[in-house]
């Protein structure tokens, strides 16, 4: 009986930067819906960055990875990153027009993504013991 409830604490205890990069996904699914028609390809590139980080922390959480897994993941982190900046960055589409995504949008999702890539960087730490 003792077991059982250990196992099924273990079970029910979610994976954190699974459930950090599912509530990012939430976020961003929302600020990417407000973009432009005519940005639709980069709305469609930030949607299959969120992805794939969310199937890399699922593969991460299964315990099938190795450290190159972990890799993938800080990088996409980074496209991900990169691409936030781009869709509010004033410059990039000129005086003309307004960037697909407000800067006060940016600056909470890029907190989002500050906070996964930290989780990351103590996982990352943690394979290499």
């Amino acid at each position: 009986m003792a077991n059982d409830v250990k196992n099924y604490s273990k079970e029910t205890t979610s994976f954190i930067l699974k459930e950090k990069i599912a509530d990012m996904m939430k976020y961003g699914k929302q600020a990417v819906a407000n973009f432009p028609r005519r940005e639709r390809q980069t709305a469609d590139e930030i949607r299959r960055s969120m992805l794939t980080m969310y199937r890399l922390s699922i593969v991460i959480e299964k315990k099938y990875y190795k450290k190159t897994t972990l890799q993938d993941l800080d990088i996409e982190l980074d496209v991900l990153r990169h691409l936030i900046r781009l869709a509010q960055d004033k410059d990039y589409y000129g005086q003309n027009v307004a960037p697909p995504l407000p800067f006060k949008k940016y600056e909470y999702w890029s907190g989002l993504l500050n906070e996964i890539g930290r989780i990351i960087g103590g996982y990352m730490k943690y394979a290499k013991q």
